[in-house]
């Protein structure tokens, strides 16, 4: 392992600009404007597309959450590698926008609060569902850390015992944390039968339903990349005291291309 541990960028320049000016630029144009009050959240889901299709659904989000000094980042692993459920426990995260730092107490807590979470990089080497969540979060936080942690596809009974394992952690760490599930909702259906069968898997978001979430997506053939994250951001949020939930934006890839015959949707979503 490098003992620097320091992970570069594996999609700037492909699904966000690489520059870093360009970069403020582009986010600054998926943002609501005039900013909103800003509000504390547990958790948010927020899409991991290209900036171009799903950045106005996450814009959505981070235009009004608060960051807090540390993320968990949960995500879909899309590249196969590495651990089942893999935490980078070390290290920073190179970034246009300038580095990130592994929260080191926190990332290395929830290892020993669940044994099912791995330490390991590979898992995060070349995976982008984390890393577009970083440039909208160093837009509004200069200084902020990640506990970043990798999910291959699992059943519930996992996502359960993963996130008891992460809630004790965090009341163990003691500081203010948000949990963030990166997720796309469905992939290539057309427009109307994706806000169908998403709209079935948002209502079990809105009403804080992790297991009729996992279900419904497994039921309906959801193709949802991040049912695994945003289950485990539900349960822990609801261990965490959650109280609301908010739909911020839905909209699909057809909204931005005019190509509705084949779609990928995309949800923001605010649980405080």
């Amino acid at each position: 392992m490098n003992v620097k541990n320091n992970r570069v960028p594996a999609v700037a320049g492909k699904f966000y600009p690489a520059n870093r000016n360009e970069l403020k630029k582009n986010i600054a144009t998926h943002l609501f404007s005039p900013l909103p009050q800003k509000q504390k959240a547990i958790g948010i889901v927020s899409p991991h597309a290209g900036f171009m299709y799903s950045g106005d659904v996450a814009g959505a989000v981070y235009s009004r959450i608060e960051i807090p000094e540390t993320v968990v980042l949960i995500g879909p692993n899309h590249t196969g590698y590495g651990e089942n459920i893999s935490i980078m426990t070390s290290g920073t995260w190179s970034m246009p926008m300038g580095e990130v730092s592994v929260d080191e107490t926190l990332a290395t807590i929830i290892c020993e609060e669940t044994p099912i979470a791995k330490p390991d990089t590979l898992a995060h080497q070349f995976e982008h569902s984390l890393e577009t969540q970083l440039p909208f979060l160093q837009y509004f936080k200069k200084n902020f850390r990640i506990a970043p942690i990798c999910l291959k596809k699992t059943d519930f009974a996992t996502c359960k015992k993963l996130s008891e394992g992460m809630v004790k952690a965090i009341k163990r760490f003691g500081e203010p944390v948000l949990i963030i599930a990166s997720s796309d909702m469905t992939h290539f259906e057309t427009h109307r039968e994706a806000k169908e069968k998403d709209k079935k898997a948002i209502s079990k978001i809105e009403n804080r339903d992790a297991f009729g979430l996992h279900e419904t997506v497994r039921k309906e053939q959801i193709s949802m990349c991040g049912v695994n994250p945003v289950t485990v951001m539900l349960l822990c949020s609801e261990k965490l005291g959650a109280r609301q939930t908010e739909l911020v934006r839905y909209m699909t890839s057809g909204e931005v291309n005019g190509d509705k015959n084949r779609v990928v949707g995309y949800a923001g979503v605010i649980v405080s």
